[in-house]
């Protein structure tokens, strides 16, 4: 890679991951229209490490708590439900509504690897969820908070991060779209589709970096340190600013954003 795709994938990659946008919308279209090569797997295990650096850093205190939880939980005395905790149950849900998405991948990971990579179906998916995303903000209550999640809307809301495998819909979008169609106030789904963010990105780094292993590599060190590290910050900065402003300016931005990009994806299709 040159270093216009190492620095602008790498951004990409920590900017679109966690905003209601597509992070594949966004790495096919400069690819299509600059003709860059593939950036080789080791630079995705990169990003990968980089933007799961930064969702732990930002969110911290809920992840060691959820840990002192579950450690708790499993060291004292009496029955495990007695020793639940917030922090603990909200950590067993997050686990809960990963399992669809991992069912899925392991089910249909070759059937989207052949057929559903196109720029056809990114163009869709970008339009459709981006839709969605719109009136699920209009339409929903708004009046839930992350206390008063439920096993239940956990598992709903994992059944539609399934969805995101399919390229275009966005993990952060389609399962911010779910909780706010439970009734979920925007901060609140914003935050539980981060947490949700951690066992996937690990568990996707995982196996990129088993593959890696298998296939060895011959990708220069310094693009993999810099790929990391400019991902990393770009996806901190992201969550800072997203979480910080999402309550004033809602999901009609992100909204307009996907509607342009997924237009313009659908003419260099048809083009």
């Amino acid at each position: 890679m040159d270093w216009l795709q190492l620095v602008a994938l790498a951004l990409i990659q920590g900017l679109t991951e966690f905003l209601p946008i597509s992070s594949s919308a966004h790495l096919i279209l400069p690819s299509q229209i600059l003709g860059w090569p593939d950036q080789g797997l080791a630079f995705d295990v990169a990003v990968h490490v980089g933007t799961l650096a930064a969702v732990i850093l930002a969110f911290r205190r809920e992840v060691i708590d959820i840990l002192k939880g579950w450690f708790c939980q499993f060291a004292g005395s009496g029955t495990l439900a007695s020793r639940q905790t917030q922090s603990s149950r909200l950590g067993w849900m997050v686990l809960l509504a990963t399992l669809p998405a991992v069912v899925a991948g392991a089910l249909f990971n070759d059937l989207i690897e052949t057929s559903l990579r196109s720029s056809l179906v990114i163009a869709i998916t970008t339009l459709g969820f981006g839709l969605l995303l719109w009136w699920a903000d209009a339409r929903g209550a708004r009046n839930r908070d992350l206390l008063s999640l439920t096993f239940k809307a956990a598992l709903i809301i994992g059944l539609f991060q399934a969805l995101a495998l399919i390229p275009g819909t966005s993990r952060s979008g389609i399962t911010i779209t779910a909780a706010l169609i439970l009734g979920f106030d925007r901060l609140s789904s914003a935050r539980f589709s981060f947490l949700l963010s951690i066992p996937l990105i690990l568990a996707a780094g995982t196996l990129k970096g088993i593959e890696l292993a298998q296939a060895g590599s011959d990708a220069a060190i310094d693009d993999v340190l810099i790929g990391a590290v400019l991902s990393f910050a770009a996806a901190l900065v992201c969550i800072k600013l997203f979480l910080a402003a999402l309550d004033r300016i809602g999901m009609l931005p992100f909204v307009i954003y996907r509607l342009i990009l997924g237009t313009i994806l659908l003419l260099l299709w048809v083009a």
